[in-house]
């Protein structure tokens, strides 16, 4: 599998608590832990898990069952952003979720 965005957000969350730690980075700057909360990862690496789990099973699946999952993928995404203000994924993140 492809690597989730959520590890690479983790990393960025990660880096800016090192580096605020060292004091080469301004507070007022540091914006990932608040960009990406836990719960935010935790919902969409759920919804990830899901969607592997369905890509076992679609593998020879007709184009309609494919659509279908990944449909449910998006549907389930947009909710996720809904339930935060419609600003949990911004087009960067969309982008980074497409790939």
């Amino acid at each position: 599998m492809a690597e989730r965005p959520t590890s690479s957000w983790r990393e960025g969350i990660e880096e800016e608590r090192r580096e605020l730690a060292a004091g080469t980075l301004d507070p007022e700057c540091a914006c990932m832990a608040a960009l990406f909360p836990d719960a935010l990862l935790i919902a969409t690496d759920g919804v990830m898990d899901a969607f592997e789990a369905d890509l076992q099973e679609l593998r020879e699946a007709p184009d309609e069952r494919v659509f279908a999952a990944v449909e449910r993928v998006v549907s389930v995404m947009n909710a996720i952003n809904e339930e935060r203000g419609g600003s949990a994924y911004e087009t960067d993140e969309r982008e980074q979720l497409c790939d």
